[in-house]
């Protein structure tokens, strides 16, 4: 992998942008934010080059020194005359299609030869094949290794220190939850914390871009053991991916994961609190009174916001400046948090509301405070930008005290609404 890639973002960052690009979301390496759902192009360098025809000679050389019987004439043959021609997904399908017909047909048999041609140790081991070279390892151990869920589940834990295995490990979640889950959380005390992010990764139930998992959508408390099994990782790496579960669990049940927020919150070490606030952060955009509770915020009495836009005429791509003032009227502090709402111009001329984090700040008794923001306005993969008016609201501990209206001039963006 080229530096320019390997060092701007982690391997799961650009495998959740290679889907975008294989469902036509994007053509280049992107940043996803989790935060957001959003996307914003970074480079233009084309993702299929990450699967090169190096990649299918080098996937070769290993299977021919794990597989005597291995042809490797035929296996090269089936894919470099086609791999030039296809997008990177197809490239690493391409190369999976090609495994089938090159690799035993029993997967018993098929697994310990893809494992042989694992590097030794974790990820940086020396020798075997890593990153990019065994997307079409987890493609198709997820399409054949589904009656083997044992052996297919314990080599994606092999794997996924060289190359994350949290889209592979979810069909074996779908197709026999709770057989899988019984497996994966095993994983939770791993020394490798790669295969701890996998349990609670690969399990969340709306993972971005990948296949969705609608009985935990519908029920996720089977992932909860998991999830608290990790709360206090010894990983950021590990507690984000925990925090993004809980957020994920709280799209579609923001009670409970009000609830099992508010179950962890008590003693809880500096680095468990920003997990826990960051899980909670959908449910504070929209104003959940019991995850506000959870982190001091009271319904407002008392406080007033005022809001002044710097100019209401918004070029495309610019930034709308606005200044925010906050009063308190009460004799008591009042803690705040302060965001703020884009009301986007949709095609039809309605308008759709996107929460934005502001910051939280304490207001003395009768005190005032001003917050000075800026929102930039620019082409992004992931959202179309109309010309007209649009509005601001700004929220306060969830509760909207101001609005104001400001006209966006005509974007250059092309792509569609997602």
């Amino acid at each position: 992998m080229p530096a320019s890639l390997s060092t701007r973002k982690t391997v799961p960052e650009i495998v959740r942008a290679s889907y975008m690009a294989a469902t036509g979301a994007v053509s280049l390496l992107t940043h996803f934010d989790d935060a957001t759902g959003e996307t914003e192009e970074s480079m233009a360098e084309p993702l299929k080059h990450l699967i090169a025809p190096q990649t299918a000679r080098d996937t070769a050389a290993a299977l021919s020194r794990a597989f005597p019987d291995f042809a490797e004439r035929d296996f090269l043959a089936a894919v470099l005359p086609k791999i030039e021609a296809l997008e990177l997904m197809q490239r690493g399908q391409l190369i999976a299609d090609a495994l089938r017909q090159s690799l035993p047909q029993d997967f018993d048999k098929a697994a310990p030869i893809l494992r042989a041609c694992l590097p030794q140790g974790g990820r940086g081991g020396q020798g075997g094949l890593s990153g990019w070279a065994l997307l079409s390892f987890n493609q198709y151990i997820a399409a054949h290794g589904l009656d083997h869920v044992e052996i297919a589940l314990d080599l994606l834990k092999a794997l996924t220190p060289h190359f994350t295995a949290e889209f592979g490990i979810r069909p074996f979640i779908h197709r026999e939850q709770q057989k899988a889950l019984s497996i994966i959380s095993g994983w939770t005390g791993d020394p490798n914390h790669h295969v701890r992010r996998l349990a609670s990764e690969g399990t969340r139930p709306r993972l971005p871009w990948a296949m969705r998992l609608p009985a935990l959508v519908s029920d996720p408390a089977p992932i909860l053991p998991i999830l608290t099994a990790l709360i206090d990782d010894s990983e950021d790496y590990v507690r984000r991916s925990v925090a993004n579960s809980l957020n994920d669990i709280a799209k579609d049940h923001p009670d409970l994961a009000a609830d099992f927020v508010a179950s962890h919150h008590p003693g809880a070490s500096p680095e468990r609190l920003w997990l826990l606030k960051h899980a909670s952060r959908t449910l504070l955009k929209k104003g959940h009174q019991a995850a506000l509770a959870n982190f001091g915020f009271r319904p407002l009495d008392g406080v007033a916001a005022s809001l002044t836009l710097e100019s209401a005429d918004i070029a495309f791509p610019g930034q709308l400046a606005f200044l925010v003032g906050l009063t308190n009227a009460t004799p008591e502090p009042q803690q705040v948090m302060l965001d703020y709402a884009i009301h986007h111009r949709m095609k039809d001329g309605s308008l759709r509301p996107k929460v934005f984090k502001g910051k939280s700040l304490m207001l003395a008794p009768g005190g005032e405070a001003t917050v000075d923001k800026r929102h930039a306005f620019r082409p992004i993969t992931t959202r179309v930008y109309y010309p007209g008016e649009h509005g601001l609201e700004i929220l306060v501990n969830g509760a909207s005290l101001a609005n104001a209206s400001f006209t966006l001039a005509a974007p250059v963006s092309k792509q569609e609404d997602r």
